[in-house]
């Protein structure tokens, strides 16, 4: 049996539930998904040489890592062609590239700083998303960016923020594809602070300057992200849960953001998806796989991760939430690590869209449920494989392992040639 009579026999199955696998493969096609850059050099970017700061860290040091742009366009490269469908490029502010002799801080940053990313992205149709960098920058002061109580401090960081919006407009304007721009620090305090409120309300001011910069509201969709602590901000981060949700909620057009690794470990953003797209037109995700706490591993097709991607498509939300992967993991091969994360959200979306939403809704609807559970299990065991593997063939990307045979060989003739 060939795989068209193995495709043919899964498309049978799901026709039994009422699901037309080449729909849902129709619909992946044009589904986008935002790829993080910083995987491929440990978020080090190309704007400074100290470490890594912020309340974030990568761990490991597998041999190949990219230490220029031209490398991690190479590798992106690489992994772009093992993935199946739709992307974007997600970026942060500490991506720009300068040319010989040429620097700009980051409250001086502009659009001709990125010009070669647009190059990239346009030659490979895709947008861009954006991130300004509140982090491994020496203007970060005693831990704080956009809450300082230093005014100089927060200056600095609201005129960065500002320049990026600017910067975000020219994406969108250049690739046609509105940018979303994400709003993140990790300012907070190691120990119980003192003053709670003052914080915050800097914070919030600090968003609303960077905010005031005019921009196309259908160009660029703004963010804020919420983080429940950080190493070195254990106790207290200004831009908790809370914060960003009533930020985003009282201020329109502005998007909350939600990074699973974000909170609580016995907290689910599958729960929190429906109850945001209650009251927000639009959300957006960062997806990655904590372990314990915001460790940032490498997207797995695990539990939360398919119930992220049921509740995005049984909600009818594809259009309604933007999602991007933001991960780091320099103990393996990083590249590697973009195409089992990229491949795993995807295989969630297609499993998501291979799913009988409406039949379990009715079941659920009419208290039918012994015979929900009993279906939500039998379904398990469908072959979700197959309609993956045509997919893939459709897109022109390996289906299955093989795609790793062609990394092994890229890690000979490139990664391992790469010094340190």
């Amino acid at each position: 049996m060939d795989y068209k009579d193995r495709y043919k026999l899964a498309k049978e199955a799901y026709a039994s539930l009422g699901i037309n696998t080449d729909e849902a493969i129709e619909k992946m096609k044009v589904i986008p998904v935002s790829l993080h850059c910083w995987q491929g050099d440990d978020v080090t970017g190309f704007d400074h040489d100290g470490p890594l700061t912020g309340g974030i860290q990568t761990t490991g040091n597998y041999p190949g890592k990219a230490r220029t742009p031209e490398e991690l366009m190479q590798d992106m490269d690489q992994a772009l062609r093992l993935m199946p469908g739709k992307k974007k490029l997600n970026l942060h502010a500490s991506y720009a590239i300068f040319e010989q002799g040429e620097f700009a801080d980051r409250d001086q940053l502009e659009p001709k700083h990125f010009a070669k990313w647009v190059s990239f992205a346009k030659e490979r149709d895709m947008g861009i998303d954006f991130n300004p960098t509140f982090f491994s920058h020496d203007r970060v002061k005693d831990g704080l960016t956009l809450s300082s109580p230093d005014e100089e401090t927060r200056k600095f960081w609201i005129a960065h923020g500002r320049a990026c919006i600017r910067i975000s407009e020219y994406f969108a304007k250049e690739t046609g594809i509105p940018c979303v721009m994400n709003i993140w620090t990790g300012d907070g305090y190691k120990d119980i602070p003192a003053d709670r409120l003052g914080p915050r309300m800097r914070y919030k001011d600090s968003i609303e300057q960077i905010l005031a910069e005019p921009f196309d509201k259908k160009l660029v969709k703004p963010c804020v992200e919420s983080k429940v602590f950080g190493i070195g901000v254990e106790s207290y981060t200004a831009g908790s849960a809370e914060f960003t949700l009533s930020f985003a909620a009282s201020h329109k057009g502005c998007l909350p953001l939600m990074d699973n690794g974000h909170y609580h470990p016995t907290e689910m953003v599958s729960d929190k998806i429906p109850a945001l797209l209650c009251f927000y037109p639009e959300i957006a995700l960062h997806i990655t796989r904590p372990v314990r706490w915001d460790s940032d591993h490498v997207v797995l097709y695990d539990d939360e991760t398919r119930e992220m991607a049921k509740e995005i498509v049984r909600n009818d939300a594809l259009g309604r939430v933007h999602m991007a992967l933001d991960y780091f993991d320099a103990g393996i091969n990083r590249v590697c690590a973009w195409v089992v994360g990229f491949r795993s959200w995807q295989k969630a979306l297609l499993n998501a869209l291979c799913t009988p939403n409406a039949m379990l809704k009715e079941l659920q609807d009419t208290n039918q449920m012994t015979k929900l559970m009993m279906v939500q299990e039998e379904i398990k065991t469908y072959p979700f494989g197959e309609v993956w593997a045509e997919y893939c063939r459709q897109c022109n990307v390996p289906a299955g392992m093989e795609w790793f045979d062609e990394m092994t060989k890229y890690e000979e003739e490139i990664l391992s040639k790469r010094g340190k």
